[in-house]
């Protein structure tokens, strides 16, 4: 366990320093994102065509469209991020935060305490794991709210917290989901202790939109 979270640790360190830097210099995050979202499409490429391995009309079809989809998501996304950055730098950083705390948390408590398993999808999640998850994201609150002035109301911070954490654990869970159907472990071995881009960004790509239509929506409060 100690090795797993000390790869963990030192990959999310790597990543908040690299999201600090694109604040510095924002062709980084032009260029981090199209880096994140080519290997992406590559690690769900391996994914669909383990799901899908007939070569049926109906099945070349289906596949086709899933990474269409896919495709047209993570260019969302990356527009997103791109404008949040740059318009409402504070908030991405909450929310990246939130979901880093959440993966961590998750993964400290579930070792720790173990416990009944949360569902049959992913069999080392653990209910505990999940708690773990808000309780660690939920710590991130009153750092925010005191020290930016950004973040006035306490109350909409815990809110968001718990949604964009819950958000962040169902993205996982359906990638995990994908992965059994796959019969594969990781997405890929990019990122020691976490596997490949898309086991890092699971619950992100899934929890920053929502994140931030709940800002756009709060932001006259908070």
């Amino acid at each position: 366990m100690n090795s797993d979270l000390t790869k963990r640790l030192i990959t999310s360190l790597f990543l908040l320093i690299l999201l600090a830097l694109v604040f510095i210099y924002s062709y980084i995050l032009i260029i981090l994102l199209i880096i994140v979202s080519i290997i992406s499409l590559m690690e769900f490429h391996g994914l669909v065509s383990r799901i899908f391995t007939k070569n049926k009309l109906t099945t070349k079809f289906l596949k086709l469209s899933i990474k269409t989809l896919c495709l047209i998501y993570l260019t969302f996304f990356s527009l997103l991020v791109f404008t949040g950055i740059t318009q409402a730098p504070f908030y991405v950083i909450f929310l990246f935060l939130i979901c880093i705390c959440s993966d961590i948390g998750g993964f400290i408590f579930g070792k720790i305490f173990k416990g009944k398993k949360l569902t049959k999808i992913s069999p080392n999640k653990t209910i505990s794991g999940s708690l773990g998850s808000f309780i660690l994201s939920l710590t991130l609150v009153p750092l925010f709210y005191y020290f930016f002035d950004q973040f006035n109301n306490l109350f909409d911070l815990i809110v968001v917290a718990i949604i964009i954490s819950f958000t962040s654990q169902l993205g996982d869970l359906l990638f995990s989901y994908l992965k059994r159907k796959a019969k594969v472990k990781d997405t890929g071995d990019l990122l020691p202790g976490h596997g490949g881009i898309l086991d890092r960004i699971d619950g992100i790509l899934f929890a920053i939109p929502v994140g931030m239509m709940i800002f756009k929506f709060l932001m006259n409060t908070i």
